[in-house]
């Protein structure tokens, strides 16, 4: 019988083999990614391969495969995305999301084939950040910078958790101290976020992009304030209307959003919170929206994108009997919608944005990523 030193040696052999050969391309990300976590595990590790999750045929992985090789082709030089749809071009909000996208896919800084575009991100995202306030955006996004800095945070506490260079964890630590501290800084009286921050005021899709990104700086081990944490949670449930949905402020009526409904669950679940009654009535309220099929919400127009790359992570984590009752047809939906050179449209903003939403959506059973994870 061969030991676990040796299969390693044998699969070390067969990654080289591959790529010798020109075959790597051919292999779907997801395979690739528990091809190179196999043979480069330590000799005490049981060697496992991954196989397909539920739900994801060999025509969802390839267009995974080739979201993601649309994306790695769009990186600019200096390691930022753009979109091409608007002026200033969200560059560290662009960066963070394709960057989640690669990781979403089995990529981190030090393994994959495409951890150099990994890290190039990351380089990106840690120049961005400034050294005295803590706030992660360019000038392009000063207007709304708090949510560049919300995926800012979220892209490098999950890169954070998977570098393996010492030096390289300190230098991102240390800028996801400082953010988080920005962010527990910036939250208003009411417990919840705008766009920029030095405002007083608050709305929910920002509140939101600061919760999870806290949530994943706290994973990784970063210090956050349970307090900001709390209040931020009693925003959500502020914001709620009677028919379960959420609206976009707590300080004032409105009507019921999809898109903010469907990030609250996520946020909600995200934090654990699985039996919020704020959160249960957000989910009965989007299926009364759309007959039982949340599917559907993905193709109503408007903020389309948006709101599917949070329901994705609210029906994932809500178990089993919601994902494989909304998953599938969402799948084929993707599927047919993917044009040629593997992008997606997304929303107003772009194809950068829609592709590393979508690839993140269809990859959320592979569960690479800490923060989508149950």
């Amino acid at each position: 019988m061969k030991t676990p030193k040796t299969m390693r040696m044998v699969l070390a052999a067969l990654v080289a083999a591959v790529s010798v050969l020109g075959l790597w391309s051919a292999l779907p990300s997801s395979q690739r990614g528990a091809l190179v976590a196999s043979a480069s595990a330590s000799a005490g590790d049981p060697i496992v391969i991954s196989p397909r999750p539920p739900h994801i045929t060999p025509q969802a992985e390839r267009a995974i495969d080739n979201g993601i090789r649309f994306l790695v082709n769009s990186q600019a030089r200096d390691g930022s995305w753009r979109s091409s749809m608007s002026g200033g071009g969200h560059p560290v909000s662009m960066t963070s999301l394709a960057g989640l996208a690669l990781l979403a896919t089995g990529n981190t800084p030090t393994e994959g084939p495409h951890a150099e575009n990994v890290r190039r991100a990351v380089n990106f995202v840690l120049a961005s950040a400034n050294r005295s306030t803590g706030l992660i955006t360019r000038p392009e996004e000063s207007q709304r910078s708090m949510y560049p800095h919300g995926y800012a945070l979220l892209f490098l506490a999950e890169a954070y958790g998977m570098e393996t260079d010492v030096e390289r964890q300190n230098q991102i630590r240390r800028v996801l101290q400082q953010a988080v501290r920005l962010t527990e800084r910036s939250q208003s009286s009411w417990g919840g976020w705008y766009y920029t921050p030095d405002s007083t005021n608050d709305e929910g899709s920002v509140t939101i992009t600061q919760v999870q990104g806290l949530r994943a700086a706290r994973n990784a081990g970063i210090l956050v304030s349970a307090k900001t944490i709390e209040n931020a949670i009693g925003y959500l449930e502020k914001s709620a209307n009677p028919d379960g949905g959420i609206r976009y402020t707590a300080r004032s009526q409105g009507g019921s959003l999809p898109a903010i409904t469907a990030q609250a669950v996520a946020s909600l679940y995200n934090a654990g919170d699985y039996q919020n009654p704020v959160a249960q009535g957000a989910l009965e309220f989007l299926k009364r929206r759309t007959d039982g099929d949340l599917s559907r919400l993905v193709s109503q127009g408007g903020h389309s994108t948006y709101t599917l790359f949070y329901t994705s992570q609210a029906m994932y984590l809500s178990g089993d009997a919601e994902w494989n009752a909304y998953f599938p047809p969402l799948r084929e939906h993707l599927i047919r919608t993917q044009r040629a050179d593997g992008g997606w449209q997304g929303d107003y903003v772009g194809d950068i944005y829609g592709t590393a939403v979508t690839v993140m959506a269809l990859s959320l059973p592979y569960r690479h990523l800490p923060i989508f994870q149950r």
